[in-house]
């Protein structure tokens, strides 16, 4: 029987509507793996391997097979004891913590990196989880891009949005759309959004030029060893928003890849696969990519609702072939 534990979050915070991460032990335990979790406080290097406090999770028999959040128990899942467990043991570990991608976060890789050298096969690759930041990521395939700079100097910021007329601020270390700002060209909060995004010229951000087919959506695209899923949710920004994310109250709307959607899953794809990183989300407004997303993707739920898929069923499917469990 394969094992596969996943690093993740308290199980008591998940959101049962739309985890992705439940899918995904869910996948796994209707395949007869064995399931556990740990956090990130359950681990440690001691006698020159890494450990984790183990816990096998049960999941209601009726959850399970629906993970129909009205037929959810209270709790819905069953811990274990917790046991002193050797990384190296597990077939697979699943990194799906949750940012922020902090130090506590690096200190996590380097334990996976220790729990691969021991045996187990880590998804996503815990180097490659370091080395891709999501957003600078993209700058890797300028084709694809929107025109994007880099930078911490406001003169240069500043240059950028006069050149540009329409920009999107955005750090390099958020998610579900915080900190975002949309400055048009005659905003005359500009100076101000530079300055503390960028903590008064000491930290990179990115700046974009906008995309108006954010008006359509904010697709995101999930990859599977560096293969598209075969449609992307795309997510609508509610009236007078800018920003997508579902977290920041945008609706997801299923729709078949187009043919420039595949162009871009063609070129990162392959780069994606060749890092060890088998299962990510990019996202993609009109004609470019913005972001990559290699830490936590999401999305899987929604997609499976609409088009009647099993994505974590195919990403186990999948795992299973490429590590041979």
């Amino acid at each position: 029987m394969p094992h596969v534990a996943f690093l993740t979050d308290p199980l008591a915070s998940f959101d049962l509507k739309k985890d992705s991460t439940l899918a995904m032990m869910r996948a796994a335990a209707l395949r007869g793996w064995r399931v556990t979790c740990f956090e990130q406080s359950d681990m440690a290097w001691r006698d020159g391997r890494a450990w984790a406090a183990l816990r096998d999770v049960g999941i209601d028999a009726a959850f399970l097979e629906s993970l129909d959040p009205a037929l959810a128990p209270t709790p819905w899942h069953r811990l274990g004891a917790a046991v002193e467990t050797d990384l190296g043991a597990p077939d697979l570990i699943m990194m799906r913590k949750d940012p922020p991608f902090d130090m506590e976060y690096i200190y996590a890789t380097y334990f996976l990196e220790h729990a691969a050298a021991q045996g187990a096969a880590v998804v996503n690759a815990p180097g490659s989880l370091r080395d891709c930041n999501e957003k600078f990521f993209a700058s890797w395939f300028p084709d694809c891009v929107p025109p994007l700079i880099i930078a911490r100097h406001p003169e240069r910021l500043a240059g950028f949005h006069a050149e540009h007329g329409d920009v999107v601020f955005k750090p390099l270390d958020g998610m579900g759309g915080v900190n975002i700002f949309r400055a048009r060209h005659d905003d005359p909060n500009v100076g101000v959004i530079i300055e503390n995004l960028t903590a008064r010229g000491t930290r990179q951000i990115m700046a974009q030029r906008f995309v108006p087919e954010i008006v359509a959506g904010d697709k995101r695209i999930l990859l599977i060893a560096g293969e598209p899923v075969e449609y992307a949710l795309a997510r609508i920004p509610r009236a007078g928003e800018s920003r997508g994310n579902l977290a920041a109250g945008g609706t997801g709307v299923g729709r078949p890849l187009t043919e420039r959607d595949r162009f871009i899953a063609g070129r990162v794809g392959p780069e994606l696969k060749r890092r060890g990183i088998l299962f990510a989300g990019i996202d993609v407004i009109g004609d470019y990519l913005t972001e990559i997303n290699v830490t936590c993707p999401t999305c899987i739920r929604e997609l499976d609702a609409q088009f009647s898929l099993d994505i974590a069923g195919d990403l186990m499917d999948r795992l299973a072939e490429e590590f041979g469990l």
